[in-house]
């Protein structure tokens, strides 16, 4: 991507005027989870599996719930790209496991505690946020649409939450923190080029990103055979691995990710930001003990959204044993699978301090750019609020002392 386009996408999440769409460029043998693509719009316009057509929608989005959401972003992506983005690895059972694991324990109203008007509100690591729900980091928000993380960096901000940015993000990290003022978390995949990776680290810090999602689970990519079907592939670079020269190949060593992490890396991470590291991917509380004793200031239990290793639980069933764990020493963000405020509500009253959702802030950012992220924080935050309200609880640290039932 060049520097002219990359302006070309900033520009567009403050202006509605005619955008030309990318231009194309040739794929890379990314072994990281790849990044960039023309953004897509209709999926009849796609003229080969990398091509797509500039989706430029920026309103409000009429939502009735985030199930249905995926359903209307897959009429406006092209096939690869709500493939890859929707998608899981292998039969996708870890995939379906993630939504169906909150159906086992259940929420016991309390009608008569006297409490009202529900307060969203609470803070991690130091920053206040509206709701005690963020946004995860997902490579390739240009797939979506012409203003990529600009654009829902900007939605993001409207909705007073955080943010976090891909190391294979469609935008390099400094333009996606310009784009808006919300607090944004910087997002490393440990790569080969250790070197690198420390320059990314250093670049977050000064680009005023508050924190660091080290991510633990992807040593290498999964099977994720619906994108091989659609034979997808990505016709643009990575923002964050460019150098200096947009034109000239991405160094091996910058595209192939660490394939040994251990608490070295996280003591790396944090040496080299001078952040707090967060630990993405934990699913196993030995796991979660080893990265707080290496230092890290947080955890995130997550299963990559079932695109990692199949077979594996689904992120809500592992939860409870995870935050046993951790008793409380550092904060605990979950994700994979949540779609509504009632497993939002379910994560909190199970261990998490907040939660982060991926796919659906995509999809909304597909349907309606800044605006379409802005409804879906504000949708499962108005979710959220009704659940609290039914159950009897008045803020999240309520929901927090709430006990589930297991269904039967």
């Amino acid at each position: 991507m060049t520097n002219s386009t990359r302006r070309d996408l900033l520009r567009a999440v403050t202006s509605t005027a005619t955008l030309a769409a990318l231009p194309a460029v040739a794929a890379t043998s990314l072994q990281a989870e790849p990044a960039l693509a023309r953004p897509g719009q209709a999926p009849a316009a796609a003229t080969s599996p990398g091509e797509f057509i500039v989706s430029r929608t920026e309103a409000p989005l009429d939502l009735i719930n985030l199930i249905d959401i995926e359903t209307r972003a897959s009429r406006v992506l092209a096939p690869g790209a709500f493939s890859y983005i929707a998608g899981g690895a292998g039969d996708e059972w870890t995939l379906r496991e993630n939504r169906n694991a909150f159906n086992r324990q259940l929420i016991v109203p309390r009608v008569l505690s006297g409490k009202t008007a529900p307060d969203l509100r609470t803070q991690i690591l130091g920053t206040a946020i509206v709701s005690p729900i963020i946004i995860t980091p997902v490579a390739a928000h240009g797939l979506a649409h012409i203003t990529a993380e600009a654009g829902t960096a900007r939605g993001a901000a409207a909705a007073g939450t955080i943010l976090g940015v891909s190391t294979v993000s469609t935008l390099a990290l400094e333009q996606v923190a310009a784009a808006a003022a919300g607090p944004k978390w910087f997002h490393l995949y440990m790569l080969q080029d250790v070197a690198y990776s420390a320059k990314l680290l250093r670049r977050a810090r000064a680009a005023g990103y508050r924190a660091i999602v080290l991510t633990a689970d992807t040593t290498v990519v999964g099977n994720r055979e619906d994108s091989l079907r659609q034979r997808f592939q990505f016709p643009l670079q990575p923002g964050n691995l460019l150098g200096d020269d947009p034109a000239a190949p991405i160094p091996l060593a910058r595209r192939t990710f660490e394939s040994r992490l251990d608490r070295k890396t996280i003591e790396f991470a944090i040496r080299e930001s001078g952040l707090p590291v967060i630990v993405k991917g934990i699913n196993h509380p030995d796991d979660a003990l080893l990265a707080i004793d290496a230092g890290a200031a947080a955890i995130q239990v997550s299963n990559h959204g079932g695109r990692q290793l199949d077979g594996a639980p689904g992120a809500f069933s592992v939860l409870p044993a995870v935050a046993k764990a951790v008793n409380q020493r550092v904060p605990i963000i979950f994700d994979s699978g949540v779609r509504r405020g009632q497993d939002v509500f379910k994560a909190l009253a199970s261990g998490a301090d907040v939660v982060a959702i991926g796919r659906p802030v995509i999809y909304g950012l597909a349907l309606s750019g800044w605006q379409g992220v802005r409804s879906v924080l504000e949708l499962l935050n108005r979710e959220l609020s009704m659940t609290m309200q039914l159950a009897g609880v008045h803020t999240v640290a309520d929901i927090r002392a709430t006990a589930l039932q297991p269904a039967v």
